[in-house]
């Protein structure tokens, strides 16, 4: 999908500053030269593929608001479709050049809203469509492998550096700020959480992680415009937000199994408002003062970003999830969620 037409919707010359146009389908045009508009420093052939990188983890996300329990089909389609009519676009708003949030003055270094806001509360819309997990209603389902959870953590947060510091096209002064951000960030939020949910019962390893990868979302959008001071306060802050938002979705008896709304959302939404309370120029003068360095207009504009990213990628995410729901169906059989989708959708164990 990125390759023949993702690109382009995302990074193509801009229709009304809405979504790209066709003059990089297929890649045409997009070779090992740079690009003025996206990709001085670089070839455009490989911003092209480290875009992908994000387009490819986006829709990723939204994968743990129904795990076991969705049809594989429902999933691929669900998957191709919503890249192409929530993703790509958003890409354009925030990052093409002629989008509407850009030409706003909306900043987003890394994808705080382009990704973790986009996918935390599509997540939330797609849990209010899809039927909850059977047993869910009777109480708390255990994690299935804490090793294998902090495995990942760990390779998540490695793999943040990247994610982050790369936004910087180059291995330069920028690249650094964001990575030492990045990792200042996800530490704190990690310290937070774990004594978050000690005040609960006790100190928990999936808290710790949990809240590391709350840091890291939060971190996202204001990576390359603040210091490492307020990368400090954004990661503290977000566990907390990310922390309270779990409570509320267990209140709420909702199914959404990787709490991906409370923690790529919540966490999404405070790290696009903190970069309008903590960028500014003297880390990246290509960016902005925020409100504490004397610009008040610039939380305003990540505020209205934040609104209309919230709202139409809820609204469309939740058409999507009806119309599957309606035609070739969303969910999965009783028997076939009792067996296991290893067997029931792909014949195959996990563990023989």
């Amino acid at each position: 999908q990125w390759i023949l037409f993702g690109f382009t919707l995302a990074f193509g010359t801009s229709v009304g500053g809405l979504f790209g146009g066709l003059n990089f389908l297929g890649l045409s045009g997009v070779g090992s030269e740079p690009n003025a508009d996206y990709a001085a420093t670089i070839p455009f052939l490989l911003f092209a593929a480290y875009q992908m990188m994000f387009a490819v983890i986006t829709p990723a996300l939204i994968t743990g608001t129904f795990v076991e329990r969705i049809r594989f089909k429902a999933f691929l389609i669900f998957s191709l479709l919503w890249a192409t009519l929530v993703y790509d676009p958003v890409a354009h708003w925030v990052w093409g050049v002629g989008g509407i949030l850009r030409n706003m003055g909306a900043l987003d270094f890394a994808g705080g809203t382009v990704v973790h806001i986009t996918a935390g509360f599509s997540a939330l819309a797609l849990a209010s469509v899809i039927r909850a997990r059977q047993g869910f209603s009777n109480g708390s389902m255990e994690p299935h492998n804490i090793p294998f959870s902090v495995l990942g953590a760990g390779l998540l947060w490695m793999g943040w550096f990247g994610f982050n510091g790369g936004s910087s096209l180059g291995a330069n002064g920028l690249a650094v700020a964001a990575l030492v951000n990045t990792n200042t960030a996800a530490a704190a939020a990690a310290l937070v959480w774990m004594l978050l949910s000690w005040r609960d019962s006790k100190p928990s390893v999936l808290g710790i992680i949990t809240g590391a990868v709350v840091g890291l979302v939060a971190i996202t959008p204001a990576a390359g415009f603040v210091t490492p001071l307020a990368a400090m306060a954004i990661g503290a802050l977000a566990a907390p937000i990310s922390f309270y938002a779990i409570k509320l979705r267990q209140s709420r008896r909702l199914d959404e199994s990787l709490d991906v709304w409370a923690c790529h959302g919540m966490g999404g939404v405070w790290g696009a408002l903190a970069t309008g309370l903590f960028a500014t120029k003297a880390v990246n003068p290509a960016g902005a003062d925020g409100l504490f360095y004397g610009n008040p207009n610039q939380l305003l504009v990540q505020g209205l970003a934040v609104a209309v990213t919230v709202v139409f990628a809820m609204g469309v995410t939740w058409l999507l999830g009806v119309a599957l729901k309606r035609t070739i169906g969303l969910s999965v059989s009783d028997t076939e969620e009792q067996i296991g989708l290893d067997i029931a959708e792909h014949g195959e164990r996990a563990y023989a």
